[in-house]
């Protein structure tokens, strides 16, 4: 067995797909249980977080139901902390590819719903693919998000010729994808064995609401309404050998307490049958969608104090996962969140199919939902480096090395991850801004280069300044 394989076969046998492993009397009673936590009580539970070990589903409910407000600030820090031992100040970047916004489904809260007979549907041809991917490597992106909606025209063989087209688009600077992640329904084992083939990078899929009720009631027609199927995608995905998964809830839907709580049972169930736990964890939060009332005034309506919260829970429930921001957060927001426990975040975005080739006009009615940050990547990558001082990172090495499912989350417990991400991060980031970036974003990102150069020991500063200087003499992709 290599480093970075399973540490044991997943078997069908070793889950049932027939039961639920979500509780739902079980969480409520721990949420119950850990009601008005006292101040010691919080205070234990971040002490316990420092060490970087996680936190139980008890410990998280009672930081989820702290009372005392002067302790959200002693949560954040923690929060920061931990996010910067695990991952450092990178920030890595990518971009959505919507492909299609053809689905089957009627979801009530998404503007793809199959009833919403007013959304322009498009499935992009090779032709189209290949100019949006064009457009996202004239920004400087390395790494794409595709999306598909749940449609028969969206099989697994039409997803994996897609993903071909994606990868084999190369700009004439040197600019090419390097890694996509997938976000699509939920297949069986024998075609997630064959989307492998694709080379992909994250399978990515939200359960939305682990709240089974609650599911049933807004998912109203079509495959998704099978609650069990798409619970155990992620069982069936890293049995057929992908062994990095995102999960996510859509937060808005019902009780975040639960939906927060039933999301680490999801890690703890994958972590035990699966060996590993996701790579990612997203936190969508219902955004305006055309055609969707839900979306204008969500059920459990989530503020931003509560979601900051939400994330930095997270962040020491589960420090060795990825967390995930996505352009649904305004700009400011997201600037607070990064600091809170986000180590990804989406730039220059578009949720529409085509959306990059119409950059000028806002397509409401093509799109999945509304977004709340409408910046230009170099503008995102300006505000990071000189506000947040924060790397902006485009590295794929870790993929390309084998440093994927367990064998990346081990490196990450013995915080030795970021010995990679940062030289990874300063290399791709001086592609970027040797190719990509403003005057301005140039000159502010080789300044923030030089500073953490000179924060390194001498040895490790001498090897990334050689391939900084590799990089400078037109070499690209260099990674360690």
């Amino acid at each position: 067995m290599t480093t970075h394989e399973h540490p044991h076969t997943i078997s069908i046998a070793d889950y049932n797909a027939n039961k639920s492993f979500i509780d739902e009397q079980a969480i409520w009673s721990v949420i119950n249980n850990a009601a008005n936590p006292s101040a010691e009580q919080v205070r234990q539970v971040l002490a316990k977080a420092k060490q970087c070990q996680g936190l139980s589903i008890e410990e998280t409910a009672i930081l989820l139901q702290n009372q005392h407000q002067q302790l959200d600030e002693e949560l954040f820090a923690v929060a920061r902390e931990i996010k910067n031992t695990i991952y450092g100040n990178r920030i890595v970047l990518f971009a959505p590819l919507y492909v299609s916004n053809h689905c089957a489904n009627s979801c009530s809260y998404c503007g793809f719903n199959a009833d919403n007979h007013q959304l322009k549907r498009k499935t992009l041809n090779h032709e189209e693919i290949e100019k949006e991917v064009a457009i996202l490597e004239a920004m400087g992106h390395k790494r794409i998000l595709a999306v598909y909606g749940e449609h028969p025209r969206n099989n697994v063989t039409a997803i994996v010729d897609s993903i071909r087209t994606m990868y084999s688009v190369k700009d004439n600077k040197g600019g090419e994808i390097r890694r996509i992640n997938v976000n699509c329904a939920p297949m069986s084992t024998d075609d997630f064995k064959t989307l492998k083939t694709a080379a992909i990078g994250t399978y990515q899929c939200f359960q939305e609401t682990y709240h089974q009720p609650t599911y049933e009631s807004v998912h109203l027609k079509g495959k998704k309404k099978d609650y069990l199927y798409r619970l155990y995608a992620m069982h069936r995905a890293m049995e057929a050998g992908i062994d990095d998964v995102g999960i996510g809830a859509l937060f808005g839907l019902y009780d975040h307490r639960f939906e927060l709580l039933a999301m680490l049972k999801h890690v703890e169930e994958l972590e035990t049958v699966c060996g590993i736990g996701p790579h990612t964890i997203s936190f969508p939060r219902i955004e305006p969608a055309h055609g969707s009332a839900i979306s204008e005034k969500p059920p459990y309506e989530i503020d931003d104090a509560c979601f900051k919260r939400i994330v930095a829970i997270t962040r020491l429930a589960v420090p060795y996962t990825g967390l995930i921001m996505s352009t649904r957060e305004s700009a400011a927001l997201r600037k607070e969140l990064l600091e809170l426990g986000v180590s990804q975040i989406s730039a220059g975005s578009r949720t529409s199919p085509g959306g990059y080739q119409d950059s000028e006009h806002e397509q409401y009615d093509a799109e999945q939902f509304s977004l709340g940050d409408h910046r230009a990547m170099d503008d995102i990558i300006y505000e990071l480096v000189t506000e947040s001082n924060a790397i902006p990172s485009f590295c794929t090495g870790c993929y390309r090395k084998g440093r994927t499912g367990d064998h990346f989350i081990g490196l990450a417990k013995q915080q030795f991850i970021g010995k990679f991400c940062q030289p990874n991060a300063l290399i791709t980031f001086k592609e970027y801004l040797n190719d990509y970036a403003s005057e301005k974003t140039s000159v502010a990102g080789n300044a923030l280069i030089e500073s953490e150069l000179a924060a390194m020991s001498p040895a490790r500063e001498r090897n990334v300044r050689i391939c900084l200087a590799k990089t400078d003499s037109g070499e690209r992709d260099i990674y360690l």
